[in-house]
Formats: structure tokens, sequence, C-alpha cells
């Protein structure tokens, strides 16, 4: 049978919380929060009606979003809080709180060009990407699509994940998008979703499609470059990024990237007989996306709601929400159990 909705997000009951910082990486830390939370801030050259932070923007702002600007910025503090800024302005100026909506972007989500199912054995969530199933002309709105799927991958993270997986599968004669679209959408992902990218599986790709991604390599970071594998090496026993890593794979082993039963069988040889059906699937991952983040805007708040919380806490406290509504309804399903036998 099909199945045609995302997979639930996994509980990751052995996640690990952040690991403390050294006494540098704490005092720079500290500048760029204090920067941020500080009673009377504002954005800078911003007209002054809209420079306060909205909720959605603390919220952004969280522990270890402020890290991973500093990390991408080799820990300076100053160019973290540059870099910080230009993407608060970048979010409220390309539409993600406002003008990037469901109803805006569906008319790119009808074939299943860009669907998300699945994790890899870190828990990162799976943006599988299909060029072949590309139904509309290049547009903002198609790099809007994008950054939607993204946003909503970011969503589907649970506790101790901020990365995501890619998988673009050039099967069935897919084409490339142009080069300036490429460039966008990559200048977008290294400026404002620093290490946000875990890994970026490239299958199928046909020689002939190589020379666009030697076009394109001098605009990707050298970060962005190790994280890239192409025509990774698919098994019964999963996916792994070389045949090396597949020979050598054990139940007791690492080098597995997905169980075959988080991956899609279409083009990648999972376990898990996924098929897009658009009416399906996109009220389901909505719904799915709109019901998680409700839940974790409401955990923050009962946090504290400020600047500088950390997303571990935020997820955990949703994690347990879960599984506490789950345990009561298995509980009460038993009681109905004890009292019908």
């Amino acid at each position: 049978m099909s199945i045609h909705i995302p997979l639930p997000i996994p509980t990751h009951p052995e996640a690990s919380s952040p690991s403390a910082l050294s006494e540098k990486e704490q005092a720079l830390y500290d500048v760029v929060y204090e920067h941020f939370s500080a009673a009377d801030y504002t954005l800078p050259d911003v007209n002054q009606e809209k420079a306060a932070l909205v909720v959605d923007e603390k919220f952004w702002l969280s522990y270890e979003c402020l890290l991973r600007y500093l990390r991408a910025t080799k820990w300076d503090s100053n160019e973290a809080i540059k870099r910080l800024e230009d993407t608060l302005k970048w979010r409220r100026d390309f539409g993600i709180y406002d003008t990037i909506t469901p109803q805006h972007v569906e008319p790119e989500a009808t074939t299943g060009k860009e669907f998300l199912f699945g994790y890899d054995t870190r828990g990162r969530p799976a943006l599988y990407m299909c060029p072949s199933k590309q139904n509309t002309e290049e547009s903002p709105r198609q790099i809007h699509y994008t950054v939607w799927m993204l946003e909503r991958g970011i969503d589907l993270m649970g506790p101790g994940v901020e990365t995501l997986a890619l998988m673009i599968d050039y099967a069935d004669k897919a084409k490339n998008p142009s080069i300036g679209t490429a460039r966008t959408v990559l200048n977008i992902l290294q400026t404002h979703y620093p290490e946000r990218l875990g890994l970026a599986l490239i299958a199928h790709l046909p020689w002939l499609l190589h020379a666009f991604y030697k076009l394109i390599t001098p605009f990707i970071d050298p970060l962005t470059r190790l994280k890239m594998v192409f025509n990774p090496v698919i098994t019964n026993n999963g996916l792994f990024r070389t045949a090396v890593d597949a020979e050598a794979w054990s139940a007791n082993s690492e080098s597995r990237v997905f169980e075959p039963d988080q991956l899609v069988q279409e083009g990648w040889n999972g376990s898990q007989p996924f098929v897009y059906s658009h009416i399906i699937y996109w009220e389901a991952l909505v719904k799915l996306c709109e019901e998680r983040r409700s839940r974790m805007v409401a955990a923050w708040h009962c946090i504290g709601g400020k600047v500088g919380t950390k997303e571990w806490e935020v997820k955990i406290a949703v994690r347990d929400e879960a599984m506490n509504v789950q345990v009561d309804a298995e509980n009460v399903l038993a009681k109905n159990d004890q009292l019908q036998s």
C-alpha cells in the first residue's frame, strides 16, 4: 500500500543537549546575545515604527541561531551581529512571515518536485528535489517555494538537530535550473541559512550535467562542497556515501546515512512506498508544520519567550508533551479494554 504523507518526527530519546562553550566562545556569544536582548534594541536602518523585533523574530534569535552565525563568521562577534541583522531584514523583505504562505507557493508543489519525507541516521529531515518534475517557468515564486520548503524542514527538526539532508535525484532526463537561479538560491542558503545543510546527496547525475556543477562550484563555499556527495551508493542495507562505506557496513557501524525504512522506493531504493499525491500530502504537511510550530512557540513563551532561548529546551518540551499525550491515550485505551473484557 502506498504512503502519501510525511513520516512522523523521531522522538530522539538519545539526543544530547548542546555542548558547553569554551570561556572565549562564551564571551563572544555574550556580546551577540546582549546586543539583541537589550530592552531598547531596534533594527538599524529600518523605519522606526517597524524597527522593534516582533515575536517571530525573537523566537528565531535562539541560542543555537546566534551560535550558527558565530561559527559561520569564525567567531567574529561584530560580523555575526551584522549578518544576523542583514538576515532579519532579508526575512522581512523576502516575506518569510507574510508573503510566502502555503497558498502562495502551492502552484509550485502540485507535481511533487520537492517534498519532505523521512530522516537520516542523525535525525536530519530529508528534503527531496526531483528536477524532472518541474512544472513551472522560472520565476521568483520558484525560489519562494524552495525557501518555504527549507523553512518547513527546519520546523521538522527534532531535539539536537539543526541541519537537513538534501536529496537531489536527476533521473528521468532532469534539467538544471539556470545559472542565475542556482546562484540566487545558493546565495540565500549560504548567507541566510548558515550551518543548516548537513549533507547534499545528488543521485543519478549523468556526466553531461557535471559541467553544470563545475560552473556553479566557484559560488559554493568550501565547507558546503565537502557536504556534497555525488551518486551515493544505495544497497539493501540503506544509503552510503561510498562503495567502501557500503562494503564495510555492519550493524554496529555508523557509516550508513539512511536506513531503508526512512528512504522512498522511487529513485532511492528504500522500503517506503511513498507516492506523491498532492491533495493528500500538501494538506498533511501544512497541518503538521503549523501545529508543530504553534506548539514550539507556546513552549518558548512558557520558558520565558526571550531572545537566546535554547531550541533544545523548546523541542524537548514539545517532544515530552507529545509523548505524555501518547501515554495518556494508550492508558485510556487499556482501561477501555479492561472494562469491556
